[in-house]
């Protein structure tokens, strides 16, 4: 089961993909060839078999595969908690 990505995840997200996004998606090319190949080559392989812009559907792949991490980090976190 997916995670919620809460509004404040999404907002914590775009703020730095946003900022400076053609570093923040080189940054992710590497961050998700070393974390995930799988899924890498799955994202160049979609981006080059469309008639879209390849970069912007990689950006959109590597954007979900940054909500998703951020939000399963923060339900486990929550999932742990102590008191």
């Amino acid at each position: 089961m997916l995670p919620i990505i809460s509004e404040e995840i999404a907002t914590q997200a775009f703020n730095k993909i946003f900022k400076d996004m053609p570093s923040w998606r080189k940054e992710m090319i590497h961050y998700i060839k070393e974390e995930n190949p799988e899924i890498n080559t799955a994202i160049i392989e979609a981006a080059n078999k469309t008639d879209l812009d390849p970069k912007a559907v990689a950006l959109g792949a590597y954007m979900t595969y940054t909500l998703i991490e951020m939000a399963t980090k923060e339900n486990d976190a929550l999932m742990n908690f102590v008191e």
